[in-house]
């Protein structure tokens, strides 16, 4: 249904994806990666570079196709059919590539996000602390300007591509007074995988794996001036802008996985009988799917829309708030459909027969990174509050409607 709501570039560009994802990527990637046999797969990027799919909406200039949100979320879909962890090395050229692209130099995009772009240089964004999780602006890695040069000390975890990126995007403090504003204190950093910087550990992961996640220690690496992105102190600034990426790509990848899996489950329950019938005559069953293919159109229409809203030039606080309501509904709904398709399936959904096992574990990281959950309702309820607070009422007063509304002394407010 959604073909006719959408531009003919982004069903191009869907017809595109669809086609790279069923003949590009063999099948022992996927099983090889999450048996851990790969760490991290080169040839995927090299190929997505090849096709021209990296960082879609970034401009030709620098190696993008000059598009927009619309079609990188049907973009983001459809590689989504593949777990959660090749949408995941889709997408962090997308999110590291937004603070290049809208903040950095020149030169930083020729060196960096251009080769990013051709899937010539592989990139990942080290913003998690040991001891930090949803607390960002707790950070304590370090940089210290020193002549013409940053003297990076710190750690970095859950980093996707630890093993096997190029360059990372580093957000250290450059204001290490106790005293100052944390949201000022911080700067963001490309810092080329170079002498001190190691990958300390690599992950075991319930799911998403072969994306090389490990931690990142940084001892006294030399990050030259030139790779300082916006200026000292300007980290918090990116930051905001980077939940856009962060969080819209997760939304958008979770839509491939629970469609997939609703496909399989769906075909099933149409070949598999019980009873002197095919399961799919069960209302057991088939309200499952119901129930599933209203969550995935609904997940599918809020992802939509916030990117149609994003393009048509929202107010960044909207865009905040937008991104996190699609992050939340989507990663939650589509949990629930994948596990649905799961109880559809019954013990054969469980064994490693069916994908759906994987995916399902796949699934799981989707309410956990780039910001959890609870995080994405601290920021809805904030934007709202801030937004509603701030307008001019403009809308009927239906408190009057009300039969004893004149009665003013019952409305105690404290």
């Amino acid at each position: 249904m959604f073909d006719y709501i959408i531009s003919e570039e982004a069903k191009n560009i869907k017809e595109e994806v669809r086609a790279f994802v069923r003949e590009e990527i063999p099948h022992t990637l996927i099983k090889k990666m999450d048996k851990e046999e790969i760490n991290y797969p080169i040839e995927y990027l090299q190929k997505l570079g090849k096709h021209n799919l990296i960082g879609l909406r970034f401009p030709k200039e620098f190696g993008g196709r000059g598009l927009n949100w619309e079609c990188e979320v049907v973009a983001l879909e459809e590689v989504g059919v593949l777990g959660s962890s090749l949408p995941c090395l889709y997408s962090l050229p997308i999110i590291t590539g937004e603070a290049m692209n809208m903040f950095g130099t020149k030169e930083q995009k020729l060196n960096y996000l251009k080769p990013m772009c051709e899937g010539k240089k592989y990139t990942a964004e080290a913003l998690t602390e040991p001891r930090g999780g949803s607390d960002f602006f707790g950070a304590t890695c370090t940089a210290v300007k020193k002549g013409d040069s940053y003297i990076l000390n710190g750690e970095k975890r859950f980093v996707v591509g630890a093993e096997g990126a190029d360059f990372f995007l580093v957000y250290a403090k450059t204001n290490l007074d106790p005293k100052a504003d944390p949201r000022s204190a911080l700067s963001l950093f490309i810092v080329d995988r170079c002498e001190g910087v190691e990958t300390e550990y690599i992950y075991g992961l319930l799911g998403t794996r072969g994306g090389g996640a490990g931690r990142l220690k940084f001892e006294n690496v030399k990050v030259p001036q030139e790779n300082i992105i916006m200026g000292e102190g300007k980290g918090g600034q990116i930051f905001y802008q980077m939940m856009v990426p962060e969080r819209l790509t997760t939304a958008a990848g979770s839509l491939g996985s629970a469609r997939t899996c609703l496909h399989i489950a769906t075909k099933y329950s149409t070949k598999r009988k019980a009873f002197g019938q095919t399961i799919k005559n069960f209302q057991a069953i088939n309200f499952k799917i119901a129930d599933s293919i209203t969550l995935l159109d609904a997940a599918r229409s809020i992802v939509l829309n916030t990117a149609k809203t994003i393009d048509n030039g929202a107010p960044s606080a909207l865009q905040r708030r937008l991104v996190s309501e699609s992050k939340k509904f989507s990663t939650k709904s589509c949990w629930k459909i994948i596990n649905n398709a799961m109880q559809i399936m019954g013990g054969i959904g469980y064994t490693t027969v069916y994908p759906i096992e994987r995916i399902l574990r796949d699934s799981r990281i989707g309410e956990l990174w780039t910001g959890t959950t609870e995080i994405m309702n601290l920021i809805i309820q904030h934007e709202y509050y801030k937004e509603l607070l701030s307008e001019k009422w403009l809308d009927r007063d239906v408190e009057k409607d009300a039969i004893d509304a004149d009665h003013e002394e019952e409305k105690h407010f404290g």
